[in-house]
This record gives C-alpha cells, sequence and structure tokens, in this order.
C-alpha cells in the first residue's frame, strides 16, 4: 500500500467499511513508523492479533512533544505547533504536504455546512495569530482566501471594524461566520454586546487569560450576549488532522474518516466505553503521515451514536488551546 491509495480510501470510507481501512492504516503504521512501532513492542503487542479497532494501541499524545512522529521516509514541509500555555515543551506535527492538510479542513468543513466558498470567515483569534506553527491559523488562512467575500479576513483587536464589517455585510446570517477562539468572543460579549447576525463558532481555549468555563456556560453567556443560537464549536488539535464539529449543543460529530473511542480511566488498554465519563482516544484516518491512533488527554462521554462531548482535561495535563474546559 502506498499513502496515496491510503488517501483515495479514507473519503469514501462509511460505517460499514471504517474499520477494515483503520486496519489496514495500522498494520502499515505499526511496521512504519518508527516511534509507534518501538511503543507497540514495549506493550507486548503482536500486530497480527489485532482484528478490532478496540484492540489497536493508541499512543499517547504527549509523544508529539518527545519524538518525531513519522510514517515513512520524508522531509517535512510544514511544521505545526502547539502553543505550549503551561510549558516551553511543545507539540510538534511534521507534514510532508500542507496542502493536504488544508484540503482535509475543507473537507471536514464541508462536510458538515457545505461549501466553503459560499461563507464569509471574520476570525477573532488573538493569541493564535501572535504566534508561529498554529494549525489553526493555517485552517482559517485557506477558508478566507477561497471565500468570495472581500470582507473575509482576520481581525486581531480591530473590534470597531469588525462590528462595522458584521453590520454592513451583503451576506445572509446563515453564511457569515464569525470564528473565534473562547476568551476573545467573551471580551467581545462583554465589551460590545448586542445581537450580531452571523453564525458564531468557538474554537475553545482560555489561553490562561480568563478563568476556565464549561462549555455549556460558554455558549450560555455568548447566546446571551449576541442573541445567536445555537454556538457551534469545533474540535481539533494540533495533533490531528481533521476537525469535528457541534451541529446543535455541545455534542460534536465527526467526518466519517474520524472516530471518537471512550478508554477506562484507569487502564488504556480497556476500549469501547459509551455513555459514561472516559478518556477520549481518536482514530483520524487522514493522519496518514503521522499516526492515526492517539489517546489524547482530554475527558468526555461517547454517544452509541458516534457523537461525544468533551468534559475537560485529564489530571496532570497540559491545557491545549483548540479544547473546552473545566471548572
Amino acid at each position: 500500500m502506498t499513502f496515496n491509495s491510503f488517501a483515495s480510501q479514507i473519503y469514501t470510507v462509511n460505517g460499514d467499511s471504517f474499520t477494515e481501512i483503520a486496519l489496514t492504516v495500522f498494520r502499515f503504521q505499526a511496521k512504519n513508523n518508527p516511534t509507534y512501532a518501538a511503543f507497540i513492542r514495549h506493550l507486548g503487542v503482536d500486530i497480527s492479533s489485532i482484528h478490532s479497532i478496540n484492540q489497536i494501541p493508541f499512543l499517547p499524545i504527549s509523544f508529539f512533544k518527545s519524538q518525531t512522529i513519522k510514517t515513512g521516509e520524508w522531509e517535512p514541509e510544514t511544521v505545526f505547533t502547539s502553543s505550549g500555555t503551561t510549558s516551553d515543551l511543545t507539540s510538534r506535527h511534521y507534514l510532508p504536504d500542507l496542502s493536504f492538510y488544508l484540503r482535509n479542513a475543507e473537507r471536514c468543513f464541508e462536510y458538515f455546512f457545505g461549501p466553503v466558498k459560499d461563507f464569509q470567515f471574520m476570525a477573532l483569534l488573538p493569541a493564535y495569530l501572535e504566534r508561529q506553527g498554529s494549525s489553526l491559523i493555517a485552517m482559517m488562512d485557506h477558508f478566507i482566501k477561497i471565500s468570495t467575500s472581500a470582507a473575509s479576513g482576520f481581525y486581531l483587536s480591530d473590534i470597531d471594524k469588525l462590528l462595522a464589517d458584521i453590520r454592513n455585510s451583503p451576506h445572509s446570517s446563515s453564511k457569515t461566520i464569525l470564528w473565534g477562539v473562547s476568551f476573545a468572543l467573551l471580551d467581545l460579549s462583554e465589551k460590545q454586546p448586542g445581537p450580531l447576525n452571523v453564525l458564531i463558532f468557538e474554537t475553545g481555549g482560555m489561553k490562561g487569560r480568563r478563568r476556565e468555563l464549561t462549555r455549556d456556560d460558554l455558549h450560555d453567556q455568548l447566546s446571551k450576549a449576541f442573541d445567536v443560537t445555537p454556538i457551534r464549536s469545533e474540535y481539533g488539535m494540533t495533533e490531528l488532522l481533521s476537525q469535528a464539529y457541534t451541529i446543535g449543543k455541545t455534542r460534536f460529530k465527526c467526518p466519517p474518516w474520524m472516530k471518537i473511542i471512550g478508554r477506562e480511566l484507569t487502564d488504556p488498554l480497556q476500549k469501547g466505553l459509551l455513555n459514561e465519563t472516559a478518556g477520549i482516544n481518536v482514530i483520524d484516518l487522514a493522519n496518514l503521515h503521522s499516526i492515526a491512533f492517539i489517546e489524547t488527554e482530554d475527558l468526555g462521554r461517547v454517544y452509541p451514536d458516534g457523537s461525544f462531548e468533551i468534559l475537560g482535561r485529564s489530571d496532570n495535563s497540559d491545557i491545549r488551546g483548540c479544547n473546552l474546559l473545566i471548572e
């Protein structure tokens, strides 16, 4: 198998074929990713004994801080880095092809909301704009460039221009997206409350600038301040290529090539938990060049229909920018 043959399969995946493709990707990465291969050997796992996705070993996300996670031999074109709000040691995600990431992010958005070009994007992302290597900034820059609206753009601190552009937008409210980091949206809601005729997408993260809130509380405050319902959320991270989105309230849904699996908190090898608090494991089949099977430091609940909620962070884990949050 080659990377191109994998890529041709992941976007045709459905519920019936997901397990077969995931197992194929697992066997390929177990042989061709040195870090993952060493991890599997350390666990004493026989690759040939893995016949279900719940048997697959998931690589702890902390390995992105200490190892170069690569499947195959290639030179990186892009390196995404995490924000590192509580430590100088940050995650590094090496990619051989930036365009693959951008097109995948586009596919994730369009799976839920329709063509990116039909939307106007107003990005309120301080902290992300103020550093190098943000995958979120790369994604939003791509969306802004292919948007048909001249008003699409980044608004670092020019709130007056942001509000004026929203008021004067020729786009309908259903096609104008204000995409913001949580603390910046809360700042805006307190400084300039009032109805906003837009869709609001929050991407989590207080970056140490405000008290942490549950997602329910955050959405409640933003909805009341801006008279916008529902508030939508995006779930992504430096170490992944794909994004999940909330469609209604606080439950996220994944595109077909991404799947969330709940793991037992005291035994990470026990997986498949439903309807209870669990550690969050992610299968992201688009992570072909790094690792598709990641044990995150998030806590959540996974539901039988494949949707999931994020409840917070596990003990002793760093606060990461693109997910929420606990009191």
